[in-house]
């Protein structure tokens, strides 16, 4: 709902039937009422692409397996208990349960593996790939509250800063 009030379109993507077994009537009410909000249900992510920064998301459609692509240059997450982060094996680490590595999680064995360019170590809350940030639920141990998630999101906003500094 907060992105709704500021982006022109938001797709939400869900990969079960809906959002009534995770989410209030009156939250859902509100989403399927607003115009910004476009609902995807039995749907997920297959690719993310771009040359230096997002540039399109791919998404399949599992009724049908169709598979579709966006102009869109940012992605939110909410995995739940169990991440739904498989399509990113190979692009980010992760750990044996499937979160994603970041900061001082990041061995330097994983590092190396990963091919990590950087002269510095990453950023308490950056996955693997420089410039690439992990925050809330989907980053390896997390507490898995919704403060939490907030103040991590504040805390890769100003590593986000910095690394874009010139």
């Amino acid at each position: 709902m907060f992105l709704a009030s500021t982006a022109r379109r938001v797709h939400m993507l869900v990969r079960g039937e809906g959002l009534a077994d995770t989410m209030s009537r009156y939250l859902i009410r509100r989403i399927e009422e607003s115009p910004a909000i476009v609902l995807h249900t039995r749907t997920q992510i297959v690719a993310l692409e771009g040359n230096g920064r997002l540039e399109r998301i791919r998404w399949r459609d599992d009724r049908i397996g169709a598979i579709e692509a966006h102009e869109i240059g940012n992605v939110f997450m909410m995995t739940g208990a169990v991440p739904n982060t498989h399509w990113l094996d190979g692009c980010v680490a992760l750990d044996d349960k499937g979160f994603v590595k970041t900061g001082p999680d990041l061995s330097r064995e994983g590092l190396a593996l990963a091919k990590w360019p950087l002269a510095r170590p990453p950023y308490l809350l950056e996955t693997s790939r420089p410039r690439i940030f992990a925050v809330g639920d989907v980053r390896g141990g997390n507490v898995k509250r919704v403060a939490s998630a907030v103040g991590e999101g504040s805390i890769a906003v100003a590593f986000v800063h910095q690394v874009l500094r010139p």
